[in-house]
């Protein structure tokens, strides 16, 4: 069994093309169990879902309510009620290409691959370096190309279970920057890798930074990033010298991103 875990906050307008694209995947939804966790929406969410439910008495679907305590917390909330064998995450306001997880389960399941972590292409979005697309369209996620750049939207994201059991849960407490504080916990113990196949579509397909959820706050995002670090360097992933220069490379990406998003955004983009 696949155990969709989908966080959801004040998304009464995206949820249902969410839910829908779990529905309309080619892998048997029989398959599926869905779990939604409300992070205390203040708009109709709850009843959106509740409707759904109700209309769609044949999906396996658990709506789960709690106080708002962030993107973190709601996953966290989902995956320790996650039953299956595989964890899938998808956020509330993405949608599953229809051969998503189709597509991700036949290298998951296959004996020719030793892969635990699998992630895919969304929309728009090209694979980049330091990623290299190699043997049998994947590339290998590492954690010195994760420190790098961040290639992995949590939507596009399937695991086994075995994930959780060696690499915990997400931190509770962080809000921006999570997915990757969290990859770089599973990329000490797990194989993790990409799939050069566009299989998402992420937030509309609009860009990752500086518009749409919660990448859009620049400058909290950045706070996420030093976090992570000073935490792989807590953890001696990393030596000093190289904190000093990720560190440095960190801020050098934050005013690019800055500028960047100021750029598109007097070209109305």
């Amino acid at each position: 069994m696949i155990s969709v875990v989908i966080p959801m906050y004040n998304a009464e307008l995206v949820i249902l093309n969410a839910l829908e694209s779990v529905k309309k995947q080619t892998f048997p939804t029989e398959r599926f169990e869905i779990i939604i966790v409300n992070d205390g929406s203040t708009d109709k969410s709850r009843e959106v879902v509740e409707n759904y439910i109700q209309e769609n008495s044949i999906l396996n679907i658990s709506l789960i309510n709690q106080e708002n305590g962030g993107v973190s917390k709601a996953r966290n909330a989902g995956l320790k009620l996650a039953k299956g064998h595989y964890i899938a995450l998808l956020d509330a306001d993405d949608e599953w290409y229809p051969t998503k997880i189709e597509r991700q389960m036949s290298f998951l399941e296959s004996k020719k691959f030793e892969i635990d972590f699998l992630s895919c292409r969304r929309k728009n979005h090209d694979i980049l370096y330091p990623y290299k697309v190699g043997e049998n369209n994947l590339a290998n996620i590492s954690f010195g190309n994760l420190m790098f750049r961040n290639e992995t939207q949590p939507s596009t994201v399937i695991f086994k279970r075995k994930v959780l059991d060696n690499s915990g849960y997400f931190d509770d407490n962080q809000r921006y920057a999570e997915d990757l504080n969290y990859w770089l916990k599973v990329s000490e113990h797990n194989q993790m890798s990409i799939l050069n196949e566009e299989l998402v579509l992420a937030g509309a397909g609009k860009r990752t930074f500086g518009v749409s959820g919660l990448s859009a706050n620049l400058e909290e995002m950045e706070k996420g990033f030093q976090k992570n670090l000073k935490e792989v360097l807590s953890a001696k992933r990393i030596n000093f010298i190289e904190y000093v220069g990720y560190y440095l490379f960190y801020k050098l990406k934050y005013l690019v991103r800055i500028s960047r998003n100021q750029f598109l955004k007097l070209q109305g983009k």
